[in-house]
């Protein structure tokens, strides 16, 4: 899965970890927000790992987690989704507006190439084949609400993604980019 290599997430290890993130997740998600000890070991048993100072304002939904890094400084506001079938990395002083979706996951666009037939009446349920890409975000960034950054991208230091943009490609550092697709727009000193 991490290779990149389509997977099955019916594995016996996979489907367990699964299970665990949304376990851990619906805890945190109803959590009391002032309870700032539950929810920051809620979030080292959700994350692969994260720095200090991290706030998550729930509800926060994940695959598996633990493939999700966070460093120091930062804010992810409400009703994001993260799904981590490869490495997501998120650098130090970001901002995460509410609503952002990061993909680190994708399927092939041919059905013939995406669907999976499972023949055996008694075998569990065909899953779409799959297979992921990391996301890294570097420091110093805000992505604004409604954003969705797809498999394999890369953000740069000190850039601002605009509101609601699909981020299908990397973007540079230094820079505001925008749109669907996303694009920069300009650059920043």
């Amino acid at each position: 899965m991490l290779a990149g290599e389509y997977y099955d997430p019916g594995d016996t290890e996979l489907i367990t970890r699964w299970h665990l993130a949304k376990k851990l997740t619906q805890q945190y998600n109803q959590t009391a927000s002032e309870d700032k000890e539950t929810l920051d070991k809620l979030l080292g048993q959700i994350l692969g790992s994260k720095g200090e100072n991290v706030w998550i304002t729930a509800p926060f939904y994940v695959d598996y987690g633990e493939n999700i890094h966070i460093g120091d400084n930062c804010e992810i506001n409400m009703n994001c989704v993260f799904l981590d079938c490869n490495k997501i990395t998120i650098g130090n002083n970001i901002g995460i507006g509410p609503n952002v979706q990061i993909y680190a996951v994708s399927h092939p666009v041919n059905p013939n190439e995406r669907l999976s037939y499972n023949t055996d009446e008694n075998a569990a349920p065909s899953f779409w084949k799959i297979d992921s890409a990391p996301v890294t975000i570097g420091s110093n960034v805000w992505i604004c609400g409604g954003s969705i950054i797809l498999a394999g991208v890369t953000i740069g230091d000190n850039t601002t993604i605009g509101a609601g943009s699909v981020v299908t490609k990397s973007i540079p550092a230094n820079c505001l980019a925008a749109g669907n697709p996303c694009k920069v727009i300009r650059e920043l000193k």
